[in-house]
């Protein structure tokens, strides 16, 4: 499995030669730095530690500072893990770059879904409406807790109720890469990913489906502008 982080900045939209236009979200992929591989021998495990975003080094504690000072460079905000072979080819202090994916590859994009406050049943569980007519005092609430009988006045864990919605880790599987930009950092996904706009994500090759689909011929508007 291959992985980067970066972060989203938007949706915006894109035409092919053939006139199709193609919703994408624009991910800045500015270099990570492999800070630490994990092995079987020493870990258990195989992985490749990423750091992403340098951090000020008043604002970094001495633990942060000598990890990464091991890596040849500065204090990351963010740290995270990506496990796989694939990985396992760059070395510590090596720079991890937007051109790990290529266009048509599919991947999976994980990040923190906007937070939307609290909300009822209906809206956070995909819940049922009650009926609307007919003297029904039962329209958008929880329903039977089944709190009575062998559940001794519990209510069970995972039960459909009223509470914070959104700001969880989520992942949108199988989204197609349409175009990668490593002078310009940035990549282009088809659709839509999770968070809101500056907020981190990870992309990473997908867990199931296909490997990569034929890569969209787009518009280039700078050719034709020399032209």
């Amino acid at each position: 499995m291959k992985g980067i982080l970066g972060r989203k900045l938007g949706m915006t939209q894109v035409f092919t030669t053939d006139g199709l236009l193609i919703p994408v979200t624009v991910v800045e992929i500015n270099p990570n730095v492999v800070l630490q591989k994990k092995t079987k021998e020493n870990d258990g495990y195989e992985a490749v530690q990423l750091g992403y975003q340098d951090v000020k080094e008043q604002r970094a504690n001495k633990p942060e500072k000598g990890h990464a000072a091991k890596a040849n460079t500065a204090p990351k905000k963010y740290v995270r893990e990506v496990r796989g072979d694939e990985m396992m080819n760059f070395e510590v202090g090596q720079e991890v770059k937007a051109d790990i994916f290529a266009a048509g590859d599919i991947v999976d994009v994980t990040g923190t879904s906007k937070g939307k406050g609290y909300n009822g049943v209906i809206v956070r569980n995909n819940g049922t409406i009650g009926p609307k007519s007919h003297g029904s005092g039962h329209h958008r609430h929880v329903g039977s807790l089944a709190s009575n009988g062998r559940n001794n006045g519990l209510i069970n864990k995972g039960t459909p109720m009223p509470g914070q919605e959104g700001g969880y880790t989520t992942t949108n599987q199988n989204l197609e890469v349409v175009k990668v930009d490593v002078e310009n950092n940035y990549m282009l996904i088809k659709g839509n990913v999770p968070g809101p706009r500056r907020g981190l994500v990870m992309v990473k090759s997908n867990i199931k489906g296909h490997a990569s689909v034929t890569a969209a011929d787009l518009v280039n508007y700078a050719k034709e502008g020399e032209e």
